[in-house]
C-alpha cells in the first residue's frame, strides 16, 4: 500500500516561490530592456573623433604613397640611366662592327692564293714579305676587334637585363601608388562627409583658424625660437616654417605653397641647404635622436606608433606642423598627439 501511496505535492510558496518570480521578472526585464545595463546602446563617439581617425588613416596612406613615389622616381631614374648607357654601348658596338667588317673585307679580297705561291709569283719578294707581316698584324687586330665586339654584346645584354628588372620594379611601384592614392581619396572623402554632418562649433574645433589666425599665433614665438636654435640651419628651417603658417595642407605636396606634414619639414630644411628623406618613417632616422626633455627649435618631432606624423619644434612645448586637409599649417602643442620620438637633423 505504501508503494502505491501518492506523494503529497508541496505548495508553491515561501522562498521557492519568491526565487521563481525573481528569475522570471529578471528574464523579462532583460528581454524588454528594463534596467538594461547589459544591453544598453553604446554611447556614440564624439563627432570629431571619427574625423580625426579618418585623417590619421589618410595620413598613414599618404606617407606610404610618398615612399612609393620616391621609390618609383628612383626606379624611373635608374631605367633612364640604363637606357642611356645601352645606347652608348650600342654606338660603340656599331663602330666596332664597322671596323671588323673593313678588316674582313680586306682579308677576303687578299685571300685568293696560298701565301707561298704568292711569294713565288711576286715581282718584289721583299715587298711581299713586308705586306705579309702587315697582314699578320692586321689579323691580330681582327681578333682583338672580335673580342671587343663579343664583350660589347655581353655588356649590352647585361644592361638590357637590368633595364627589364627596372621596368618591372617601376610597374610594381606604379600599382602601389594607385592603391595608396585610392585609400587616401576614400578616407578624405569620408572625412569630408563626416564634417558636413557636424555643427559649425564642432567643425571649428577640428579646422581651427584661418591662415591669418595661424600666422598671428605663430608670430609671437618666432624670435624666441630663432634665438634658441642650435645652429644657423635649424634657425633657417624654423624661419621658413613660420613663413608658411596658414598654407593649405595638400597630401603629397612639398611646397612652396602647400604641404603635407613630412613635405613641410622637408621644405623647411631644404631652404637651409639640408636634404631630408621624403617620408616620416625615414625622416626619424635622418639625424641624432633626442629625448623630449632635450628638444630645441628645429628638431623634428614625430607622433603615433607608426611614425605617421611629423612637426618642426619651435620651443616652449610648441611645434609648427601641417595637420590635415581641413586645417592650415599652424602652431600647436607637442602634447596634442601621442609623442613617438624626436630627431635633431644638424
Amino acid at each position: 500500500m505504501a508503494a502505491h501511496r501518492r506523494s503529497r505535492q508541496r505548495p508553491v510558496g515561501g522562498t521557492t516561490a519568491r526565487a521563481a518570480v525573481t528569475v522570471v521578472l529578471a528574464g523579462t526585464a532583460t528581454a524588454v530592456g528594463f534596467d538594461g545595463a547589459a544591453h544598453a546602446a553604446p554611447r556614440p563617439a564624439p563627432a570629431g573623433a571619427d574625423v580625426d581617425r579618418l585623417y590619421r588613416e589618410a595620413e598613414v596612406a599618404t606617407e606610404k604613397y610618398n615612399g612609393a613615389k620616391e621609390r618609383a622616381d628612383s626606379a624611373r631614374e635608374r631605367l633612364r640611366d640604363l637606357q642611356d648607357e645601352t645606347a652608348r654601348a650600342q654606338a660603340r658596338l656599331n663602330r666596332a662592327r664597322e671596323a671588323l667588317g673593313a678588316v674582313a673585307a680586306a682579308q677576303y679580297r687578299a685571300g685568293g692564293l696560298d701565301p707561298a705561291l704568292r711569294l713565288m709569283l711576286s715581282d718584289d719578294p721583299d715587298a711581299y714579305l713586308d705586306g705579309a707581316a702587315l697582314a699578320e698584324r692586321a689579323g691580330s687586330r681582327h681578333h682583338a676587334e672580335l673580342g671587343r665586339v663579343r664583350a660589347q654584346l655581353r655588356e649590352i645584354e647585361k644592361l638590357r637585363g637590368a633595364a627589364r628588372v627596372e621596368v618591372k620594379t617601376l610597374t610594381t611601384r606604379r600599382a602601389e601608388l594607385g592603391r595608396h592614392k585610392r585609400t587616401i581619396t576614400e578616407k578624405l572623402s569620408a572625412a569630408r562627409q563626416a564634417l558636413s554632418r557636424m555643427s559649425p562649433e564642432e567643425r571649428a574645433g577640428i579646422t581651427g583658424g584661418t591662415g591669418r589666425a595661424a600666422r598671428s599665433a605663430g608670430g609671437t614665438a618666432r624670435d624666441t625660437a630663432l634665438s634658441q636654435a642650435p645652429n644657423a640651419r635649424a634657425a633657417q628651417a624654423v624661419a621658413y616654417a613660420h613663413q608658411k603658417l596658414g598654407s593649405p595642407y595638400v597630401w603629397g605636396a612639398t611646397g612652396p605653397d602647400a604641404f603635407d606634414c613630412s613635405g613641410l619639414v622637408l621644405a623647411a630644411y631644404r631652404s637651409a641647404g639640408v636634404s631630408l628623406p621624403r617620408t616620416t618613417y625615414a625622416q626619424i632616422d635622418a639625424g641624432r635622436r633626442v629625448s623630449r626633455s632635450e628638444l630645441l627649435p628645429g628638431d623634428l618631432v614625430f607622433f603615433y606608433s607608426g611614425i605617421s606624423h611629423v612637426g618642426l619644434y619651435i620651443g616652449n612645448g610648441q611645434m609648427i606642423h601641417a595637420p590635415n586637409p581641413s586645417a592650415p599649417v599652424r602652431v600647436a602643442p607637442v602634447d596634442q598627439m601621442p609623442f613617438a620620438g624626436a630627431t635633431r637633423v644638424v
